[in-house]
């Protein structure tokens, strides 16, 4: 039995035929990330690396992104828009600094950073996704937990986030994972403006979720072909050399890739 993803469903939903590449195929990828990835993986473990290590210096903190950032960086990471990697680079000093002046001393509850966490979706634990929490926060003298998510791409308003299935299905595992939990918040905090949102899921639209994510498993599971669906994301698509519908595919580069830059 497959162990189900957020990013692993997404990519279904944006190419069946970049998900028969990725996860039935297993193909080797064209190449090992695009830069907004990196960037989102550098910022992603320094803030981890604050809250681990209770680092409340900032220029400490803004050296250790350098430190990942020079020692990682390599030439097989793509940038799609005609701009540099310091443009890239000096992004990820913004986020920090900006988050860490927003947030500091960091005293929020946080129980635990990159929690592993499995969703099950049915009482025979036959459908099971797996995700990793960014920050989990419980306020014991209520019983509230709050699940916080970075993102280092485009701001989604509210509609969009009252829909957003992610946060919901870990909060599933938590709500498994403890006693009495009184309620949860789903708290994304998009860095590149420096904006915090929140959302909330009663038990009824859990309920809903779950079956909605275990028909969508069904329907790939029950997939004989995978077509493909071109549009401007396969600029940042690392099955380029592979699709034949990429090779006739015009497309911009003004669009902003969503926020699922690696697999959570």
């Amino acid at each position: 039995m497959a162990i189900y993803s957020h990013s692993r469903l997404s990519t279904f939903e944006q190419c069946a035929l970049k998900y028969k590449y990725k996860y039935l195929d297993k193909l080797p990828p064209d190449f090992e990330e695009s830069i907004e990835g990196f960037l989102g993986k550098k910022v992603h473990e320094v803030l981890q690396w604050i809250y681990d290590n209770n680092k409340n210096d900032l220029d400490e903190v803004i050296k250790y992104f350098i430190e990942l950032w020079n020692k990682d960086f390599n030439e097989n990471i793509k940038i799609v828009k005609d701009l540099s990697v310091d443009y890239y680079f000096n992004k990820g000093i913004r986020f920090i600094a900006n988050y860490y002046t927003k947030n500091y001393p960091f005293k929020d509850n946080t129980i635990a950073t990159e929690k592993k966490v499995y969703v099950s979706l049915d009482n025979n634990s036959k459908y099971k996704l797996l995700g990793y929490i960014d920050r989990l926060v419980l306020h014991k003298e209520t019983n509230i937990f709050e699940i916080h998510d970075y993102k280092t791409g485009s701001l989604k308003n509210q509609k969009e986030l009252d829909k957003d299935r992610q946060l919901a299905l870990y909060s599933i595992a938590i709500r498994e994972s403890f006693e009495n939990v009184n309620d949860i918040h789903l708290i994304w905090h998009f860095l590149d403006y420096n904006e915090l949102r929140v959302s909330k899921r009663t038990i009824g639209q859990l309920d809903t979720l779950r079956r909605d994510i275990i028909e969508l498993i069904k329907k790939i599971e029950n997939s004989v072909y995978f077509q493909p669906n071109p549009g401007a994301l396969c600029n940042w698509c690392e099955f380029q050399s592979y699709c034949p519908a990429f090779k006739k595919l015009t497309i911009k580069k003004d669009i902003e890739p969503d926020n699922g830059f690696f697999e959570k």
